[in-house]
């Protein structure tokens, strides 16, 4: 049975910055990656309906995994949810992922859903995988640094 993740942050930024690091490709191939991976966006056209494709590349191995999907909720600083389906047959089924971004007094809190994930990756590894992915992920909005 695909399996789900739910993940919460508050981060010290603004919406803005959380909703440009999904949509923005270097941005998102800088913070995305897990610990010991490289990520590449081949394309992203984030609209509702627009495509994206990427990869993920083991340093350690070299190995990689493709993957890309379909943009299906985009809100301006509030909402990004899009589709992905993986290029290798074994993680076959659509998984839906929805980031819910919201103003709070201290910061920006987020709520990610990720649903579908495929029953060959473990619920817990993908947790993990967020885990690292959102430390990176406050490591690129958090910093006020002037022109």
């Amino acid at each position: 049975m695909p399996g789900t993740v739910r993940l919460h942050r508050v981060l010290v930024t603004t919406p803005d910055k959380v909703y440009r690091a999904f949509i923005e490709p270097d941005a998102y191939a800088r913070w995305i990656p897990p610990n010991g991976f490289t990520g590449k966006v081949h394309e992203m056209d984030p609209k509702v309906g627009g495509k994206y494709r990427m990869s993920f590349t083991n340093f350690t191995t070299g190995n990689g995994q493709s993957f890309g999907g379909e943009y299906t909720d985009l809100q301006p600083g509030q909402r990004v949810q899009y589709k992905s389906i993986f290029d290798d047959p074994a993680l076959a089924g659509d998984m839906v992922t929805t980031i819910d971004i919201k103003a709070v007094p201290v910061g920006t809190e987020i709520s990610i859903v990720q649903e579908g994930i495929p029953d060959v990756i473990p619920e817990s590894g993908c947790y993990l995988g967020w885990q690292e992915s959102l430390l990176n992920l406050a490591r690129l909005v958090e910093p006020e640094i002037p022109d």
